[in-house]
């Protein structure tokens, strides 16, 4: 038997009855990934194509950077900024207020508040907004004056309407009436998204309407109004740019005032305005994604992260990575 056992070693064969060796545990053992070539040939499509828009941004001087700079941060687009910004805040707020009024007059019992709600919605969704804008500006050609009294009858209280309707007033009313359209169909959807079960909930506890809208119906419809709301919200913020039709110089009209005095700076002055409109839109959506994430604690088991911690979690797997393959 030691013959052959010598000869099973000396020919490197081990004999029938000997185990198999170990294998190594798992935390040794080194997994491949699934290769992808079509994404990384796609990837590098489209970085070249991002090189190359950048390459032509940077290096043609049609652009005029060294003037975009010169008027990026001027007082008198500063100024129409500002403009910008409270017309964009004040249109928001009042036709997000108007928008929750009509959208509970759509849902009420009343046929008069459905019907007086749905001919509102459904003329201010058909007017185009710059006409909305010109006939408030020349609102005052057809009612010189307002008055507040009996119908048919005397008059109480008696205004000059030309005194009251400033440029910066137009605009807020105009956008505010168009915005509270769009805004009371958004809320309609997000409160018909509810479950039923918890009105009816609600209603078998015996709760007033008001705290069961207030309470239970409508934080559970902000999930589904805030993301079709912030898209009005970014289209909010660019429709103040017809404000300019309306002698108000928001950022719009600022640059479009540049533009008419240097004529050879149009270029420049529209990047200007570009680049600050995109900030104001990338602004409003950081913002939904917050409250987005806060309103979704209640729907979702965990809270997805945030691009920061996103950051951090990357980071701290290639430390663990590169430290086991050091070991390795």
């Amino acid at each position: 038997m030691s013959e052959s056992l010598g000869a099973a070693v000396s020919s490197g064969t081990a004999p029938p009855d000997t185990p198999d060796p170990l294998p190594r545990p798992l935390s040794a053992q080194r997994v491949l990934p699934l290769r992808h070539p079509g994404r990384w040939i796609l990837t590098a499509v489209v970085l070249v194509l991002v090189a190359q828009i950048v390459h032509g941004l940077a290096s043609n001087p049609f652009y005029q950077w060294d003037r975009f700079q010169y008027w990026f941060v001027r007082p008198v687009i500063l100024d129409g900024l500002l403009i910008t910004l409270e017309v964009a805040v004040y249109s928001a707020l009042l036709g997000l207020l108007g928008g929750i009024l009509l959208a509970l007059a759509r849902l009420s019992k009343s046929p008069v508040l459905r019907a007086a709600s749905w001919v509102y919605i459904w003329l201010f969704r058909s007017v185009p907004l710059i006409v909305v804008l010109l006939f408030l500006y020349n609102f005052s050609a057809l009612y010189p004056s307002l008055s507040i009294g009996v119908p048919f009858g005397p008059a109480f209280v008696r205004f000059d309407e030309s005194k009251l309707a400033t440029d910066l007033v137009i605009a807020v009313v105009g956008l505010s009436l168009n915005e509270a359209a769009y805004a009371a169909e958004v809320v309609r959807a997000g409160i018909l998204s509810v479950d039923q079960g918890q009105q009816e909930a609600a209603a078998a506890l015996g709760l007033p309407k008001r705290y069961q809208f207030a309470r239970i119906v409508f934080p559970q419809a902000l999930r589904a109004i805030i993301p079709s709301y912030v898209n009005q919200l970014i289209g909010l913020v660019k429709s103040t740019s017809l404000v300019f039709y309306v002698s108000l110089l928001d950022l719009f009209g600022s640059v479009q005032s540049m533009g008419s005095t240097y004529p050879g700076d149009i270029v420049p002055l529209l990047l200007v305005a570009t680049v600050w409109y995109v900030i104001l839109t990338s602004v409003v959506s950081v913002v939904q994604y917050y409250v987005e994430r806060h309103y979704s604690r209640g729907a979702l088991r965990t809270v997805p992260p945030t691009p920061l911690q996103k950051l951090r979690a990357g980071a701290r797997d290639l430390r663990v990575r590169l430290q086991r393959e050091t070991v390795l």
